[in-house]
């Protein structure tokens, strides 16, 4: 057909009918929940989970008479059960027992993520992990009385089955997070505990594997050689990028006027950034303009401490600093840092002109304008090095690019 012809046809013709592909694309309908049909004998998962993973064959043989475990028949999965409040399966997670190649994981469709593998048990502590092998494996290495404690597996990192078991074992008050010792990990381990602050549940621990994750330290007591921890790579920069904001500080104690000097860094800042991207000769003045706004703005909380009788050192300071700083929380590009940082300083402005006697309350608000202002800074300073800090603008790119032709 001819273009107009082939448009005249889709469109139906003369009637004019468009044509709909969204009955061809509409998703199939998700399938009702149904645990795999169970096997005769488990004797392919008992020997991956105790050969291959050395857990305990008194802990699998536990869970295995309670039905928590079994071996499905088709393709001789591992499956992991979890049980609903009446007891009733509602979640089943797979993972293959083959030993060449990435072994085979996950969930039994339509699964309710609230209720995924887990044990409960009458003490106070719940233990928590992203996968049930982990859990099995922590078992295994902490054998003293374990059935009185709780566990619950994640599935990953999402909070779903945590927040149901807390809810529906009030006498669970105690959370200990024994997710994967990597960056994943320790980002969830913060951002779970936010989430239970929020619902009332403050008493809560981390607890970490000495390697990668509990099944790491098992296969280690076993003699074979471990997948090494991962340890935050903005937890491990943070010490450095905050070591030098002390003698910054110092050395501002003779400036007269520490809020214009910090908008004026901003002012330097700004244009250097102004893209979201760093060009390499501006590297080294983005890196100054926001040590220095960090120790201005340290200075000034520790002036405020001073003037309200409860004075503080610049290194407490900046050991609060680095205790509010949570990597789940530091997202977004150099934009998103850099407008974070005109809002602090907007916000400092407005509480330094508050008309009349400033409350305690103002005070206390300025002051934690002035300690998120460092944060802000320093997120910033962290993102610089561990990005690529050397970023062509499009048009520097561009002209590179074009140079070469």
């Amino acid at each position: 057909m001819s273009f107009p012809e082939a448009v005249h046809w889709l469109l139906g013709g003369e009637a004019g009918v468009e044509w709909n592909q969204t009955s061809k694309n509409a998703p199939a309908p998700k399938k009702d929940f149904a645990l795999p049909e169970v096997n005769s004998d488990m004797r392919r998962v008992f020997a991956y989970l105790i050969k291959q993973r050395f857990i305990d064959r008194d802990v699998l043989s536990h869970f295995a008479h309670e039905k928590l475990i079994y071996e499905d028949k088709e393709y001789h999965n591992a499956v992991f059960v979890g049980l609903d409040e009446k007891g009733i399966a509602r979640h089943a997670h797979k993972r293959g027992t083959y030993t060449q190649g990435e072994p085979y994981k996950g969930n039994v469709e339509g699964s309710d993520p609230r209720y995924s593998f887990h044990w409960i048990g009458k003490s106070s502590k719940l233990y928590v992990f992203e996968a049930p092998v982990d859990m099995l494996s922590f078992i295994t290495l902490h054998r003293s009385d374990w059935k009185e404690h709780s566990y619950v597996t994640l599935d990953g990192v999402s909070e779903h089955a945590l927040l149901q078991q807390v809810r529906q074992n009030p006498h669970l008050q105690e959370v200990i997070l024994c997710l994967d010792h990597d960056e994943a990990g320790i980002e969830a381990n913060g951002r779970l505990k936010d989430i239970l602050a929020e619902g009332g549940y403050t008493n809560t621990a981390v607890m970490q594997s000495t390697y990668k994750d509990w099944n790491e330290d098992l296969k280690a007591k076993h003699g074979m050689e471990p997948i090494p921890s991962e340890e935050h790579p903005k937890l491990i920069l943070l010490p450095q990028v905050c070591a030098v904001l002390p003698g910054l500080c110092a050395a501002l104690g003779t400036h007269r006027d520490i809020r214009t000097f910090l908008t004026d860094c901003f002012h330097a800042l700004e244009p250097l950034v102004n893209s979201g991207k760093v060009a390499p000769e501006n590297a080294d003045a983005v890196r100054e303009c926001l040590e220095c706004m960090a120790a201005g703005s340290l200075f000034l909380a520790k002036e405020l401490c001073r003037q309200m009788e409860r004075p503080v050192t610049t290194e407490q300071l900046v050991r609060k600093l680095q205790t509010n700083y949570r990597p789940h929380e530091d997202r977004g590009w150099l934009r998103t840092r850099t407008e974070d940082i005109r809002r602090d300083l907007a916000d400092i402005e407005r509480l330094t002109h508050i008309p009349g006697i400033r409350r305690v309350e103002d005070q206390l608000r300025l002051g934690s304008s002035y300690l998120r202002l460092a944060l802000d800074c320093v997120k910033a300073r962290v993102f610089l090095e561990l990005e690529p800090q050397v970023m062509l603008s499009k048009q520097e790119q561009t002209e590179n690019f074009t140079m070469t032709m």
